[in-house]
C-alpha cells in the first residue's frame, strides 16, 4: 500500500523528544522553542516568529492582531480549507469569496479589487500546494486600500515568491506543521511578523492574554493579565520534533521534491493526450514539493480513478470541497455559481500521495498507473 502521506521521522526526532522528556520543562517555550527560532532565522531570515498550536491558531492570532470586528468583511479564496475562513469568522468578520486562478489555483488577484467595500479590512491569501500567490499585485492594492494581507503559508515552508520566503511576503504569514505538511510536529503551526508592530501584543495573546513570556525572558518577575488571549503555545515536545526536522530542511526538501520531479517526468507528456493537466508553476515561483495534483476531465473520471488507484493499492484524495458551496458556505448566502472556477476544478483535481520517505520507483509506479488507467477510460 502506497500510502497518500507519511511523516519523515528518524532516531534524530526521537533523541530530541527523549531529551525533553527526560531533562525539560514540557510546557511551551522550554529549550527547543528558540532553537527552532534559530533554524528559521539561519534559512529563511526571519527574525520574528512564535510557534503556535497549530496554523489555525496562528491564522486565529492574526485576526486578533489586526482588530477584526463585527460586520468587517475579509477577501479570501473560497479553494482553502476551513481553518482560513474560521480564523475571522469566530472575530464576527464576514468572508467575501473570491474565485481562483486557472493556472495556480491561487487566490484570483485581478478580481480582488472588484470585491473591496467600505467594509473590507483585510485579504487572507493562501499558497496553494507550496505555490505563491501574486503578491506584488495583492500588495499593491491593499496598500491603495488601506488593508491588510494576511499570507496562510501553511503549504508553504520553504517555497519563494520572486526569492523572497513565503510566509515572510505580506503583514503577518502563518505556517503549518501539522503531520501532513512537509516539515511537522505532529500539531503545530506558527505565525510570523514582518514588522515590530504585532509582537509584544502577540506574545500576550498567546498566553492567555497575560505577559508570561516575559517572565520566561527575566523581564519581569510575575505575570498578570493584560489582554485578551489563549492557550496558543505548544509544548516543547513538539518543539523538539519540529527542531530535529528543520535540522533535516535539506533532506526532506530533496527527497520531496524528487517525487515531485517524477510525477512531473511521467505525467507531463502524458498531458497532450487531453486525459489530464499537470500543476503549473509561474517562473517566478520555486515550489516546495508539498503537493502535485492533477487536473481530470470531470469527476466522474477522478471518481474511477480513484477507484482504480486504490485497486492498485495507491491513496489518492480529492483536496477541498469549495467553502462557498459548502454546507457553512450555503448558509452564509453563497451559491455554486459564485465561483465557478473553484467550482469547477473543485470537481475535478486530484492529489497524488507524496511524502519525503517514498521512492523514485514509488513515485513511477502511481504516475504509469495513472497513465495506464486513464488511457482505458
Amino acid at each position: 500500500m502506497i500510502k497518500f502521506t507519511k511523516s519523515a521521522i528518524t532516531e534524530l526526532e526521537e533523541e530530541y523528544v527523549l531529551d525533553v522528556l527526560r531533562n525539560g520543562s514540557l510546557s511551551g517555550d522550554g529549550k527547543y522553542t528558540p532553537l527552532v527560532y534559530k533554524q528559521f532565522e539561519e534559512l529563511f531570515g526571519i527574525k520574528n516568529m512564535l510557534l503556535t498550536t497549530s496554523c489555525t491558531t496562528a491564522l486565529e492570532m492574526a485576526s486578533i492582531l489586526i482588530d477584526l470586528k463585527n460586520d468587517d468583511e475579509v477577501i479570501v479564496p473560497s479553494f482553502t480549507f476551513s481553518s482560513t475562513a474560521n480564523a475571522f469568522l469566530l472575530r464576527g468578520a464576514k468572508p467575501i469569496f473570491c474565485d481562483i486562478r486557472k493556472d495556480t489555483m491561487n487566490i484570483d488577484e485581478t478580481l480582488i479589487e472588484s470585491l473591496i467595500t467600505d467594509k473590507t479590512k483585510a485579504i487572507y491569501t493562501v499558497d496553494y500546494a507550496g505555490v505563491s500567490c501574486e503578491y506584488d499585485a495583492i500588495n499593491r492594492i491593499a496598500e491603495k486600500h488601506g488593508l491588510f494581507v494576511i499570507e496562510d503559508a501553511a503549504q508553504a515552508v520553504g517555497a519563494y515568491y520572486n526569492d523572497i520566503p513565503c510566509g515572510t511576503l505580506t503583514t503577518l504569514g502563518c505556517y503549518s506543521f501539522h503531520e501532513t505538511k512537509n516539515y511537522v510536529m505532529g500539531e503545530g503551526g506558527a505565525i510570523v511578523f514582518n514588522s515590530d508592530k504585532f509582537i509584544e501584543r502577540a506574545e500576550i495573546i498567546r498566553e492567555k492574554g497575560t505577559n508570561r513570556r516575559q517572565v520566561i525572558q527575566g523581564l519581569v518577575d510575575k505575570y498578570t493579565w493584560h489582554d485578551i488571549g489563549s492557550s496558543f503555545l505548544p509544548s516543547d515536545l513538539l518543539s523538539a520534533l519540529l527542531y530535529a526536522q528543520m535540522l533535516r530542511f535539506d533532506e526532506i526538501m530533496s527527497k520531496r521534491v524528487n517525487v515531485w520531479n517524477t510525477y512531473h517526468n511521467i505525467l507531463k507528456p502524458f498531458e497532450d493526450s487531453g486525459k489530464l493537466r499537470c500543476p503549473i508553476v509561474p517562473n517566478n515561483c520555486k515550489h516546495n514539493g508539498h503537493m502535485y495534483n492533477i487536473i481530470l476531465p470531470n469527476s466522474d473520471v477522478r471518481a474511477k480513478l480513484i477507484d482504480e488507484m486504490k485497486k492498485k493499492e495507491v491513496i489518492c484524495y480529492i483536496c477541498y470541497v469549495p467553502l462557498h458551496s459548502s454546507p457553512m458556505g450555503r448558509k452564509l448566502g453563497y451559491s455554486p455559481d459564485a465561483c465557478p472556477v473553484t467550482e469547477d476544478y473543485g470537481e475535478r483535481v486530484l492529489r497524488l500521495p507524496l511524502y519525503a520517505d517514498m521512492t523514485t520507483e514509488n513515485a513511477e509506479y502511481v504516475a504509469d498507473s495513472i497513465c495506464e488507467i486513464l488511457r482505458n477510460l
